[in-house]
């Protein structure tokens, strides 16, 4: 018999390859939409749906009941939200809300991963330091402080079995914020903001999703940063794009006094229209940040986590994913 597994989150990028991979390694999978949700993509897929009411604690306790998972991987969230509160709400309270109505049904839950962000912890001001288990978090964005929040909610719940998953920036087919850029580069023009050195770091969608299924049986009670293992420069992502494209750049430095001009503009339209703003001013903290390298040897030695692509390898694959799908 297979055993069952939650997804939530599942209709996004990230879901997704959470889902190939829990496929792969042979679980029965259940996934947890939005009924807006677009779900095209998934219907070849061996799966079965359910519908989650986050803020319904009694609602969450009977699904749970009835459907008797063993493993649940909580990916669902926001990464733009309308104000701090909205992101406080989804990523931290629906975290903790599903958590508890796991809890309370112990006897079948094995584990319950979260997938938080680096973001939680937040980047370093200086070039050669690195995020390890003992850096002190210091989220520069709402949407960092509501993961941090959410990790923090999720460490009170007593005798419950969790591993926190802490990705850097997360790329690969399917996503649509770094692709952002990267189809940028693609048409020829290569943007920054300022002429500050950074420090990056990168994980491939696919090694992360094996991270998680692979945390659902390691590193309990424990959280992981996970990263490719590596550290690049700022330059280092559309580097690789031309390489991968063969195509040539218009490298050009945008002040930063400019571009928090157009963030704050961003953020006034995206007000009135009662959406989330796509750049904000608060965004601009981590887009240039200094540091986001950090150490994944925790990670290695207690989940197994090996990743298997670098950025020159998982541009490469997502480069013709996007070309075959037509995105460029």
């Amino acid at each position: 018999m297979k055993e069952r597994v939650l997804i939530t989150g599942a209709s996004g990028f990230v879901g997704y390859h959470l889902i190939l991979e829990a496929l792969e390694n042979n679980f029965e999978v259940f996934v947890a939409i939005r009924k807006t949700s677009r779900i095209d993509h998934l219907k070849q897929l061996n799966i079965q749906y359910t519908y989650l009411e986050f803020d319904n604690l009694s609602a969450l306790k009977k699904e749970l009941e009835e459907k008797q998972y063993h493993y649940i991987i909580h990916a669902a969230g926001v990464t733009r939200a309308r104000t701090a509160k909205e992101y406080d709400i989804i990523n931290a309270e629906y975290t903790y809300n599903l958590a508890l109505a796991a809890k309370s049904v112990e006897r079948t839950l094995k584990k319950f991963v979260f997938i938080s962000s680096l973001a939680a912890i937040g980047p370093l001001n200086e070039l050669n330091d690195i995020i390890t288990d003992a850096t002190v978090p210091h989220p520069v964005t709402a949407y960092g402080r509501s993961k941090l929040l959410a990790e923090e909610k999720l460490k009170t719940i007593t005798d419950f079995n969790y591993t926190i998953l802490r990705p850097t920036a997360v790329y690969g087919p399917r996503d649509k914020d770094i692709f952002i850029f990267l189809k940028q580069v693609s048409r020829g023009i290569e943007p920054y903001i300022g002429k500050i050195d950074q420090k990056l770091s990168f994980i491939y969608v696919r090694d992360l999703a094996k991270a998680a299924v692979t945390a659902l049986f390691k590193g309990d009670n424990k959280a992981y940063n996970l990263s490719d293992g590596n550290v690049y420069n700022r330059y280092e992502l559309a580097n690789i794009t031309r390489q991968v494209l063969n195509v040539k750049t218009i490298k050009f430095h945008i002040p930063v006094k400019f571009v928090k001009m157009i963030a704050f503009i961003s953020e006034k339209i995206s007000s009135l229209r009662n959406n989330a703003p796509v750049l904000n001013t608060e965004k601009l903290n981590e887009l240039k940040a200094v540091n986001w390298s950090c150490d994944i040897e925790p990670a290695k030695h207690e989940l197994g986590f090996y990743p298997i692509y670098n950025l020159q390898t998982g541009l490469t694959e997502a480069f013709n994913w996007y070309q075959a799908n037509k995105w460029i």
